[in-house]
């Protein structure tokens, strides 16, 4: 339990002794009470609008109420002083003792450190990357798979269970070019002038290699063989062979899927159909005229009997067809049925979408929202594109020539955990530059750096501590801490609490931008020993201060380690 959790504990004690004794209205709902550090670190440790929110109730004076509830706070025996402020909100001083114990706890409970119970053991299933079978995955690919698999190690950390799962597009029109382009590569293989890619087409080299191995397995078998022959086999034969290579690609980031949804084989297993006559049996399926286009309408359009999903119900603008007209299943039709099949194991369903499949979130949510009953919580993060720069100009790109920047080459050429750290910068839902030189410049400006650089001072002092000989005493005396040295263990006590609201959230961004903070802090603290020599860290001629300082800079080394493990970030030792 966080620090903030058990004074909220303690907090919900005090409010039921004021009801039993009638100082509080009974039945006051008190979900919106929350407690947290204040705005201004001046005001106190902790704030709590309990008063604000219960006046909502039967008694609408806030600060009478908070009147009421300070003297129960400020008997407890780790608070040293509890006030009401402005309208009725309430801010608490702990006793120095909570933060020493605090400080001995991160240093105790190590990599554990911030896992929480909230999760309760419900499984989570988070589907991220989910792009179309067709090549090697590029840097449009690489945002939703960091934030992605981040958020699955932050669900988890936060006591839920969670599948990572991968949904392949096997099943378009997008795997029947990509067979045709393979053919075309095969042939090529077996001595035939191929000239330009024709239009429509993938062009690019990383088909080659598929090509050569087809054509030494089959030989000429299928050169001049109708596509009917070969179509299909080269479909599944590409899709294995691009599986592999895009299974490579998310390696080089860190990241493993536990399970990988083939699309083809939900639609030969029956999924759709399952899923229309679920639905038809509830009169959430019905044989329809669509609506006209809005606008001005195609000439070739006419209206036509399809089977729509009564998708305005949940929400949606209008009811969307699951089959064409030539009885096919639209991708709706077909992503319905996955979201079915997913919601069969999982308590709660997530997606991390890119941000050219936004116009079609209202309709997926209404589909779940049918298909669960309204059971499964379902969220979708939309996650923006990245822009490539290479010094502060755009990285130039062109899918006609199949010239693209791969997820590969770009870890190759700044590393794993800076792309990890650097996609998680921003809200994902927020468009970021990434540039070359920046995020491996050694400035504070660069949060990768930054983070980074406070672990390994950290890791420094030890060493520096040994080779100054420093006779460091057993145990560290907490109480020689003071000032902003506290002010750092506060804000490293945040950790859990910021780890439950970011799983809650849904945006492992937060822990990016805690580090952030604590690093800044943990620099500023540093740096003040440049100007007064009393305020570094290591003391030859104070080895008791020095045991605390060490301490202190330990626990935030500690928890710098558990944020950027929950990032699939390793901490650095030292800074070459």
């Amino acid at each position: 339990m966080t620090l903030y959790a058990r004074f909220a504990a303690q907090l919900d004690a005090a409010l039921d002794a004021l009801e039993a004794g009638g100082a509080l209205a009974s039945g006051v709902e008190r979900k919106a009470v929350a407690v947290e550090p204040p705005r201004d670190p001046a005001h106190g440790d902790l704030a709590t609008n309990a008063a604000m929110v219960l006046a909502k109730g039967a008694d609408p004076n806030p600060r009478a109420r908070a009147e009421a509830i300070v003297p129960k706070l400020a008997a407890l025996d780790f608070v040293e002083s509890a006030e009401v402020a402005g309208p009725g909100f309430i801010n608490i001083r702990l006793r120095r003792g909570v933060w020493e114990a605090e400080l001995a706890a991160i240093l105790a409970e190590g990599a554990d450190y911030g896992r929480s119970t909230m999760g309760g053991g419900q499984m989570v299933n988070v589907e991220y990357v989910s792009a179309n079978p067709t090549g090697p995955r590029h840097m449009g690919h690489c945002r939703g798979a960091v934030v992605g698999d981040a958020l699955a190690a932050l669900l988890e950390y936060a006591g839920h269970r969670v599948t990572r799962e991968y949904y392949v597009n096997d099943a378009g029109g997008q795997v029947d070019t990509l067979a045709r382009s393979v053919h075309l590569r095969y042939r090529e293989a077996l001595g035939e002038e191929i000239g330009e890619i024709p239009e429509g087409l993938y062009p690019g080299a990383y088909l080659v290699p598929v090509g050569h191995r087809l054509a030494t397995h089959y030989g000429d078998r299928f050169v001049g063989a109708p596509e009917s022959e070969w179509l299909a086999l080269f479909r599944r034969e590409a899709v294995a062979d691009m599986l592999v290579m895009i299974k490579d690609d998310l390696a080089l980031l860190g990241i493993h899927h536990d399970l990988f949804a083939s699309e083809a084989e939900l639609q030969a297993a029956g999924k759709p159909e399952a899923a229309e006559k679920w639905l038809r049996e509830r009169d959430l399926v019905y044989d329809g005229m669509l609506e006209a286009p809005k606008g001005e309408t195609p000439e070739d359009w006419e209206p036509v009997e399809l089977p729509l999903f009564r998708a305005t119900r949940f929400g949606d603008d209008q009811d969307r067809p699951i089959r064409k007209s030539d009885g096919s299943w639209t991708y709706f039709g077909a992503d319905l049925a996955y979201h079915f099949q997913k919601a069969q194991s999982a308590d709660q369903l997530i997606d991390i979408w890119g941000a050219d499949h936004a116009g079609t979130v209202k309709r997926i949510r209404a589909a779940v929202a049918a298909l669960t009953e309204g059971r499964t919580p379902f969220d979708i993060k939309i996650v923006q594109m990245v822009r490539l720069l290479r010094a502060g100009e755009p990285v130039k790109m062109s899918k006609r020539s199949g010239n693209f920047v791969t997820l590969a080459d770009v870890v190759k050429e700044v590393g794993k955990d800076v792309v990890r750290f650097t996609m998680l910068t921003r809200k994902a839902d927020a468009q970021m530059d990434f540039d070359f030189a920046k995020v491996v410049e050694a400035s504070k400006d660069n949060p990768v750096f930054y983070v980074q650089y406070a672990h390994a001072r950290i890791r420094s002092l030890h060493r520096r501590a040994k080779e100054a000989r420093v006779e460091l005493p057993a145990e560290a005396d907490l109480s020689l801490l003071e000032g902003d040295e506290l002010a750092l263990v506060k804000l490293a006590a945040q950790f859990p609490r910021i780890v439950e609201s970011a799983a809650a959230a849904h945006e492992p961004h937060r822990i990016a931008f805690y580090l952030g903070d604590l690093a800044a802090a943990f620099h500023a603290l540093w740096n003040q020993g440049n100007d007064d020599p009393e305020k570094r860290f290591l003391l030859a001629q104070n080895p008791d201060l020095t045991r605390a300082r060490l301490e202190l800079a330990d626990a935030i080394g500690q928890i710098i380690r558990n944020g950027l493990a929950l990032m699939g970030v390793e901490a650095v030792e030292e800074m070459l």
